[in-house]
């Protein structure tokens, strides 16, 4: 039974790898829904307060990492606000509309048209913020993933 219960556990960080490329799924809820599911099979004795405080500045740390590497790619090719916003629309939009590719291309495409429609860029300065979407987004993406790598690294340290 415990094989079943470890399954379980692993379906569940899994699950939060995936997250970060969908970000329809809440990866952190999975990561930390591992955690919780460990406690209620096995035992919470081995999350202790040090554990628990490590693990939520991880979690802050991914809220904010994926923030700044949206906001660091779209700032740094020259987009705006409206930029921001078009990425985090078509990246939440672009997966469904065209499943695989919408990954890359909807912060793209949605960066391009929002510098486009609000701010009346040109488009080849649109298309430059389009691909600092597509940066941010894959830098998003590595930086989380590391994070998240790590604190399931600590989780199997604490616990066995």
């Amino acid at each position: 039974m415990e094989l079943v219960y470890w399954l379980i556990i692993v379906l569940f960080f899994l699950v939060s790898f995936v997250g970060l490329i969908y970000p329809i799924i809440p990866g952190v809820l999975f990561l930390v829904g591992g955690f919780i599911v460990y406690g209620l099979l096995f035992s919470f004795e081995p999350f202790n307060w040090l554990f628990w405080s490590i693990q939520s500045l991880f979690v802050l740390l991914l809220f904010g990492a994926d923030y700044l590497a949206n906001m660091f790619g779209v700032k740094k090719f020259g987009g705006s606000k409206a930029g921001i916003w078009g990425s985090t629309i078509g990246l939440l939009i672009g997966p469904f509309i065209i499943p695989i590719l919408g990954i890359i291309l909807g912060p793209f495409i949605g960066a391009v048209i929002a510098e486009l429609l609000i701010n009346k860029r040109g488009l080849r300065e649109s298309l430059r913020v389009g691909v600092g979407s597509v940066v941010g987004f894959i830098s998003s993406v590595i930086t989380k993933g590391l994070i998240q790598l790590f604190m399931i690294i600590y989780f199997v340290l604490v616990v066995l």
